[in-house]
C-alpha cells in the first residue's frame, strides 16, 4: 500500500479565504508508489506537505506531534487533511476492512478491456479552533468513503505509522546508547528481536557477561577459581565498600557489582551503531549510517502495514557525490514509498524528472508525463542533459534560457549595469531569476518543462528564450529513397542530410537578420 493522493484545505500556506469547500481542495497532489521528490525554493510548501502526512499518520520514532495554531491558514478556524491509499494487498487490506472503499479499475489487455474492483483507504483529519479563547478542539483521525468517516482503532493506526528523518538530523545522538534510542526502537521492531524478550541469545550472553563482572569484583574467574594477583584490584575496591556497608547496615550485608538492566530492551538500548574501522566519523558519514538503519526499518519482513519513509533535506551534511550515490540507489527501491524534500540542484539533476514534484506559489506540480506537455523524447533528452547547472531552474522565480556562454556571461553584467543606471530595480540574482545555458538551440526540450496539460493548474514561472543571430552554414534536408519517398529510421524518426551553403548566402542572411533586430531597438 502507498499514499496515492493528498488533499489539503486551509493547512499552513495551502489555503484560501473562501472557507472549506470539499470539492475544491487548496492542494490536490498525487504521489507515485516509489520515489517522490519535493523540490523548490525556500518557503514553497515542501515541509508543509511532509508535516501534514506526519500529523495524520504519526511516526515510528514516537515524536511528539500535535496541532498548533501555526497549522491554520491565516485566521481560518478549521483545516482539513485527507490521505488516500491504494495498492493494498489482501494482508494489508484485512487491517482496515470496516473503513475500505472500492473502485473499479479498467485495464487494457491484448484480449480487450478488463475491469476489476480494487480497495482503497481514505483517512480524514478535520481540526477546528476557537479564536476567542485560542483553543484547538481535539480531533481524531477518521477513515471511510464519506466526508466524515469513522474513528480508527489504535491497532489500525499502528499499521499506518511512517518513518521520519528530520532536517539537519542529529544522527550521532540517535545512534549512541541511551534510553529509548532510535536505534533500539528500530531493532526492537525487526524480526531478529521482535517477540523474543526472554528467549533471545543476547539475553543469555548478557547474563553471562554480568556474572563475569560480578565474579571479577569477588576476585574470581567465572569458574570460581581465583584471579591473578594483578587482577585483584576490583576485589580490594569491593572490600573497602563492604566495610562501610557492614558498618552502616549489618555484618551480613555486602555490595554487588553488575550492569543494570538485563531485559532485551535494556540490552538494545546499550548498543551503538558505527562504521567499522572508521575513526571519529563526521556528520556526513553518521547521516548515511542513520539513513541505513531507518531503511532497515522499512524492509521488515512479515509486516502488513505501510512502508513509508519521509526524509527532509536528504542532502543534509552530504557532499554532492554522496547525494548522487544515495538518490541513485533510492530510485531503484520499488517495495517502499519515499517522499523527500530537497534544496539541492545536485539531486534535482540526478533524479528522474518523472519523480520530481515542483513546489511553487502555494501549489505542487508533479512532473510525470501525464501532467506536463513534455513528450517521451523530451524526457529522454532532459534525463541525459539536465545537469547540476541547469537544474537550478527548479528553484527559480523566473527562467531565461540561453544558447551559449556568451549570453550567460553577458546578461547578468548587462542587468547590473542597468540597475546602476536606475533603469531597473533588481538584477537577475535579486529577482530570483536563473539563466540556464543549454549549449545549443534545442530550447523546446526545456521550455515545455513548466507547461501543464491542465490549463487551470499552471506553474507561475515566466520563461524567456534568448538566441543569437548565428546563421547556419548548412541546409538540413530530409532524405528520400529512389522512389522519392521520405526515409525514416528504426524509431520512426525522419532521416536528414546536411548540405553546405555558399558563404555569400550565409553573409547576406546574417546581415538581414541583424538589420531586422536593430530596427526594433
Amino acid at each position: 500500500m502507498y499514499i496515492s493522493n493528498l488533499k489539503l484545505w486551509n493547512f499552513r500556506k495551502y489555503g484560501s479565504t473562501n472557507g472549506i469547500e470539499l470539492n475544491i481542495p487548496d492542494l490536490d497532489l498525487n504521489f507515485k508508489k516509489g520515489l517522490n521528490v519535493l523540490i523548490g525554493e525556500n518557503d514553497s510548501g515542501k515541509s508543509a506537505i511532509i508535516d501534514a502526512i506526519k500529523l495524520v499518520l504519526k511516526t515510528h520514532s514516537y515524536d511528539w506531534i500535535k496541532v498548533t495554531h501555526e497549522d491554520f491558514y491565516n485566521d481560518s478556524t478549521r483545516f482539513r487533511i485527507q490521505l488516500e491509499f491504494k495498492g493494498l494487498v489482501p494482508n494489508e487490506a484485512k487491517n482496515f476492512t470496516e473503513w475500505l472503499g472500492w473502485e473499479t479499475i479498467t485495464e487494457t489487455t491484448e484480449s480487450g478491456e478488463k475491469k476489476q474492483k480494487q480497495p482503497f483507504l481514505r483517512l480524514i483529519y478535520d481540526v477546528s479552533r476557537k479564536i476567542i479563547d485560542w483553543y484547538i478542539i481535539p480531533s481524531d483521525v477518521r477513515a471511510g468513503v464519506d466526508d466524515t468517516g469513522y474513528p480508527l482503532t489504535a491497532e489500525a493506526r499502528e499499521y499506518l505509522k511512517a518513518t521520519y528523518l528530520k532536517p539537519l538530523r542529529d544522527a550521532h545522538s540517535e545512534l549512541i546508547p541511551k534510553k529509548n534510542s532510535r536505534l533500539a526502537q528500530i531493532l526492537q521492531g525487526h524480526e531478529a528481536f521482535k517477540g523474543k524478550e526472554d528467549s533471545h541469545i543476547l539475553v543469555k550472553l548478557f547474563q553471562d557477561f554480568n556474572l563475569s563482572v560480578e565474579k571479577y569484583f569477588e576476585g574470581k574467574k567465572k569458574d570460581d577459581t581465583p584471579l591473578e594477583e594483578n587482577n585483584k584490584k576490583g576485589k580490594e575496591l569491593k572490600d573497602e565498600i563492604d566495610k562501610f556497608i557492614q558498618a552502616f547496615y549489618s555484618q551480613d550485608k555486602e555490595s554487588n557489582f553488575g550492569v543494570v538492566g538485563s531485559s532485551l530492551k535494556n540490552i538494545l538500548e546499550k548498543l551503538e551503531l558505527s562504521l567499522k574501522d572508521e575513526i571519529n566519523p563526521g556528520l556526513g558519514t553518521l547521516n548515511r549510517l542513520f539513513m541505513s538503519s531507518e531503511l532497515l526499518h522499512l524492509q521488515k519482513k512479515n509486516w502488513n502495514g505501510i512502508r513509508l519513509g519521509l526524509i527532509e533535506e536528504l542532502e543534509a551534511h552530504l557532499h554532492p557525490q554522496a547525494q548522487m550515490k544515495i538518490i541513485e540507489y533510492l530510485q531503484k527501491e520499488d517495495n517502499i514509498q519515499l517522499i523527500l524534500t530537497t534544496h539541492s540542484p545536485n539531486l534535482g539533476s540526478k533524479v528522474k524528472l518523472d519523480y520530481l514534484i515542483i513546489c511553487n506559489n502555494s501549489s505542487a506540480f508533479p512532473m510525470g508525463a501525464e501532467y506536463t506537455e513534455l513528450d517521451s523524447t523530451d524526457y529522454t533528452h532532459l534525463e541525459r542533459f539536465l545537469d547540476v547547472t541547469k537544474a537550478n531552474l527548479f528553484f527559480a522565480k523566473g527562467v531565461v534560457l540561453v544558447e551559449g556562454w556568451a549570453e550567460e556571461i553577458f546578461l547578468p553584467s548587462f542587468a547590473r549595469h542597468l540597475k546602476l543606471k536606475g533603469l531597473i530595480q533588481k538584477d537577475f540574482t535579486e529577482a530570483g531569476v536563473s539563466i540556464v545555458n543549454i549549449g545549443n538551440t534545442g530550447f523546446s526540450h526545456y521550455s515545455k518543462v513548466f507547461l501543464r496539460k491542465d490549463s487551470l493548474n499552471t506553474l507561475d514561472i515566466p520563461v524567456s528564450i534568448i538566441t543569437d543571430v548565428d546563421i547556419r552554414a548548412y541546409k538540413k534536408i530530409r532524405e528520400k529513397n529512389s522512389e522519392n519517398k521520405y526515409l525514416i529510421d528504426d524509431n520512426g524518426e525522419p532521416i536528414y542530410k546536411y548540405v553546405s551553403r555558399a558563404q555569400q548566402e550565409v553573409d547576406d542572411e546574417s546581415s538581414a537578420k541583424i538589420n531586422e533586430i536593430t530596427s526594433k531597438l
